[in-house]
């Protein structure tokens, strides 16, 4: 066991009580150059369970939502006070900037979505057409529309110009857990509590595909940066990978003993990381189809993660009630050349259509209070 100095993780020390960072096992068979994720910074102030993380574009802001009604804004700068915007009348269920950063979109067991100014005044516009609870917000990529699903069994597509209800997707029989845009904006995929995976197209409002392997209701979805594969989470314990051009299942990942909240791909797309009730979060290698790490930080269930725009950081929520940001390392010295690979079109071709059940042996970092 080796256990690192005060030193060793930057930024969140005084914040976090001298957490220590371990390392409980050192055994497998890594590339050189990668290194281990390290716990940056933590943020406590909402008073309920988290339900969702966002960074912005710059990565000078973490947004979070919570249980308690609230939705807040952090800065990433040392000694900076958060935001505490106040609003809506129920739990905010889901928060997400849009691409520039200039937005933030919320959902909310009040039936409602609203859009934040992310600054000092918290101005907010509120959309009504939900007949639930909202549980998913998400822009399309130029930042034109917004999709958001619901317990009302619907996914429904927002103009942000305009500032309007545009269209519901209907298909679903069950509370839709999560909705999301694929990145060129053509594509919507949805997840529910009918077990079902829906892909649908954003032109023709038509379902194109149902994906129907998950033994449970299906709590995330979201796409693979390349717009070629989807990942979805659920409370059968599993994270699934389908290829969306043949509608097939290429990976199977059985890594968490408990129901699995949330997912996030690295914008490399060679990293899927996830956040469990069993309190951990995992990172999965997609291309060797293995587990590459455990990190443990959360008293209780890890309910949301997500990966910073550039990869170089993640953002943690749980229903302790604290915020956490990781820096990645591991990404440092390949993600480059994955990039320019990505570009060419063969980042997804190659081992990641092999189906695997990761359950290699596997680092394992743990944080100790």
């Amino acid at each position: 066991m080796v256990t690192f100095p005060r030193p060793f993780v930057m930024g969140g020390w005084e914040d976090f009580n001298c957490m220590k960072l371990t390392i409980l096992t050192y055994t497998v068979n890594l590339i050189a150059f990668k290194e281990d994720p390290s716990l940056e910074r933590h943020f406590k102030g909402h008073r309920d369970a988290i339900t969702g993380v966002d960074f912005s574009l710059n990565k000078k802001q973490l947004a979070s939502g919570s249980m308690d009604s609230c939705l807040m804004i952090w800065s990433m700068r040392p000694q900076m006070r958060a935001y505490r915007f106040v609003g809506h009348k129920g739990a905010v269920m889901c928060v997400q900037f849009s691409p520039s950063g200039h937005l933030v979109a919320s959902g909310s067991r009040d039936k409602t979505v609203r859009l934040w100014v992310p600054s000092i005044k918290g101005e907010s516009t509120v959309f009504k057409a939900h007949t639930a609870t909202v549980r998913s917000v998400h822009f399309s990529s130029d930042g034109q529309f917004l999709v958001t699903a619901s317990d009302d069994k619907t996914v429904k597509v927002w103009t942000l110009h305009r500032q309007k209800f545009l269209f519901s997707l209907n298909q679903h029989i069950n509370w839709v857990r999560c909705a999301k845009f694929s990145p060129d904006g053509c594509l919507i995929v949805s997840a529910s509590d009918d077990k079902t995976v829906k892909l649908w197209d954003k032109t023709s409002r038509e379902c194109i595909h149902s994906f129907c392997e998950h033994g449970g209701f299906v709590n995330h979805v979201d796409f693979h940066p390349s717009g070629t594969c989807i990942a979805a989470a659920g409370t059968d314990n599993t994270v699934k990978v389908w290829d969306v051009r043949m509608n097939r299942l290429l990976q199977h990942y059985q890594v968490h003993s408990a129901v699995v909240n949330s997912l996030s791909f690295h914008p490399s797309g060679n990293y899927l990381i996830t956040a469990s009730n069993d309190s951990t979060l995992k990172v999965l290698d997609l291309l060797e189809g293995r587990l590459l790490y455990t990190l443990h930080g959360h008293q209780g269930p890890a309910t949301c993660v997500a990966f910073s725009r550039t990869g170089d950081f993640f953002a943690s929520g749980g229903s302790d009630e604290q915020v956490m940001v990781w820096k990645t390392n591991f990404d440092a010295t390949d993600y480059g050349d994955v990039l320019k690979t990505q570009k060419h079109g063969t980042n997804i071709n190659g081992t990641l259509h092999s189906l695997m059940d990761s359950s290699a042996t596997h680092r394992i970092l743990h944080c100790e209070q």
